[in-house]
């Protein structure tokens, strides 16, 4: 008999795993189907840093770059088009997944641009645009878990929209984010749409907690300060299920699932060790409970399904020692609450830089193409890829489907 696959043993425990990674190479070698056959994946999660990394190495988007190029497209609505492509080309490969699992799985995440984080109503139009473009039942689109950005996500899940709130740092934000989402399920029922179609997950960061943390208990130094570092991660995300289970268990949120609803389900993101003294799995299997996703970074997923050791819910029982972890820290002389706010703030700062060295690749490759087709085209200055904003309320939805 072959023994169990950790990656099987986690999906047993109730953990969906997806994989926070995508690129076209993936896509057509059939390497994306191989790990949904053989390592358990069961959706995908993007953002600009992904899709940077893989534009500046992907030869596989030359072909449509060149078109694009041809066709007079300026960076942001070539990035557009290149990363709804690959998008809607992931989509069609889970939607086996998506019809087994209710739509709970088989999903495949797209961020609004990173640079409306603070603009709602900007956040709000962009969501629908890129739910249209990409055109798949399957789409989550991501939107930050900023103080502007609750407001987006009431409006959009109101609107019949699946939303992966991302870049949830704190206990209290996370709890601001279920209200939202309840709030455009209320509304959503009210306009008589179709609860049950409705999907929702809350992206809650670890690794970065734990990063931020670990370099204030270090400056500290003291004995009692060094032996809480690589805790206070794994303890606030324990926290924040503790807190989804009963948010999930209120008279409000059981007349919406009685209603058809379905439940915002915690996704753990930021897998990935920082640390290399601490298990490269130690954000894996120390947060696995029914109902929960994980997305995970390539190689964490390798390291997972090679010597992941699953225990089952590890989560359970677990609050009274979590909470006791973040009071010894909070008591060392480290404020959660200035962590948690500069952690969101940076995250949206990076996810920004990103998205111009994205739009900076995709300008450059375009002024080339144009160079070489000979079409006399000036190639974008500088400028325009820093100021490469996908336009909130002038992007190009119709046409055919892309990664059909």
């Amino acid at each position: 008999m072959t023994a169990t696959k950790p990656t099987q043993e986690l999906s047993d425990a109730g953990v969906s795993i997806w994989l926070d990674d995508l690129n076209r190479e993936h896509i057509v070698s059939g390497g994306l189907q191989k790990l949904i056959e053989e390592k358990n994946v069961v959706g995908v999660t993007t953002n600009p840093t992904i899709f940077a990394a893989a534009l500046a190495r992907g030869e596989s988007y030359s072909g449509q770059v060149a078109a694009l190029a041809a066709a007079g497209a300026e960076a942001a609505e070539a990035v557009l088009e290149i990363t709804a492509r690959d998008v809607a080309a992931a989509c069609d490969i889970f939607r086996p997944v998506y019809d087994a699992s209710n739509g709970f799985d088989g999903r495949v995440s797209l961020e609004v641009d990173p640079g409306l984080a603070h603009d709602t109503q900007a956040t709000i139009e962009q969501a629908k645009a890129l739910h249209a473009k990409v055109d798949r039942e399957n789409v989550l689109v991501k939107i930050p878990a900023t103080a502007e950005g609750l407001e987006a996500i009431t409006e959009t899940i109101a609107a019949g929209i699946s939303v992966n709130v991302t870049l949830i740092f704190s206990i209290e934000r996370y709890r601001e984010v279920i209200d939202a989402y309840l709030a455009g399920l209320e509304q959503a029922g009210q306009a008589g749409l179709d609860l049950s179609r409705i999907h929702s997950v809350a992206s809650f960061f670890v690794s970065r907690l734990d990063t931020e943390i670990d370099s204030r208990l270090t400056a500290i130094g003291t004995g009692e300060a060094l032996a809480l570092k690589s805790q206070s991660g794994v303890a606030n995300a324990r926290l924040a299920y503790g807190v989804y289970e009963k948010a999930f268990s209120t008279a409000r949120a059981r007349r919406l699932l009685e209603a058809g609803a379905n439940r915002q389900r915690l996704l753990w993101a930021s897998t990935g060790v920082k640390d290399p003294s601490v298990p490269d799995t130690l954000y894996v299997v120390e947060l696995a409970a029914p109902g929960t996703v994980n997305t995970m970074p390539a190689k964490t997923l390798e390291a997972t399904f090679d010597h992941g050791v699953v225990r089952g819910n590890t989560i359970a029982g677990s609050y009274a020692e979590s909470a006791r972890i973040l009071d010894a820290v909070a008591a060392a002389g480290v404020s959660l609450a200035d962590v948690t706010g500069l952690l969101e703030k940076e995250g949206i700062e990076k996810f920004a830089v990103s998205w111009d060295e994205l739009c900076g690749t995709v300008s450059a490759a375009l002024a080339q193409h144009r160079q070489v087709a000979g079409t006399g085209a000036d190639p974008l200055p500088a400028a325009a890829a820093t100021a490469g904003r996908l336009p909130s309320g002038k992007v190009h939805i119709d046409g055919p489907k892309e990664g059909a």
